[in-house]
């Protein structure tokens, strides 16, 4: 049973190195304190454009060693420059601009949040540094969605109109 067992075992725990299982993108509908969301479509999402009040949550445990999962079901890192949305699809790349300072990030959506009213979009610490406003707990952003989706089925957004030559 020895080498056969250990053989067997290499494509679970192969399985088990991965990100998180999700395939692609993640769009499922969810209920969170009684609240039903619904994300939206991929086609939706490319187009998203939103203005409001950004925030910062961390999830460290003892010292900042350990971060829990996010909705994705990947590990945070401490240092990693991520965020969470209540219905855009998870993975997506965002532009973040902090209105008050102009300064804006790229950054990866990965978890759900901010369940908090009035708030569109959750940052980590790291994040919320780059932008310059840890320090104030909340700033006034815009988000744009840039692409959607991990790998083959990564989507981006249009660049615009297309150049369509006149014949």
């Amino acid at each position: 049973m020895g080498k056969y067992f250990w053989f067997a075992m290499i494509p679970v725990l192969l399985v088990s190195c991965g990100g998180g299982g999700h395939k692609g993108y993640l769009a499922r509908s969810y209920t969170v304190k009684g609240v039903r969301y619904h994300p939206l479509s991929v086609d939706q999402a490319l187009r998203y454009r939103e203005t409001g009040i950004a925030s910062w949550y961390d999830e460290s445990s003892f010292l900042g060693f350990k971060r829990g999962n996010t909705s994705l079901g990947e590990k945070v890192g401490r240092f990693d420059v991520s965020g969470a949305h209540k219905t855009l699809p998870l993975p997506c790349r965002v532009k973040v601009t902090n209105l008050e300072n102009g300064k804006s990030l790229k950054l990866r959506l990965n978890d759900r949040g901010p369940f908090v009213a009035g708030r569109i979009i959750d940052l980590t610490p790291r994040a919320a540094k780059k932008l310059d406003f840890k320090g104030k707990g909340l700033t006034r952003v815009r988000v744009e969605c840039l692409s959607v989706g991990d790998g083959k089925y990564k989507k981006k957004r249009s660049k615009g109109i297309p150049l369509v030559p006149f014949f």
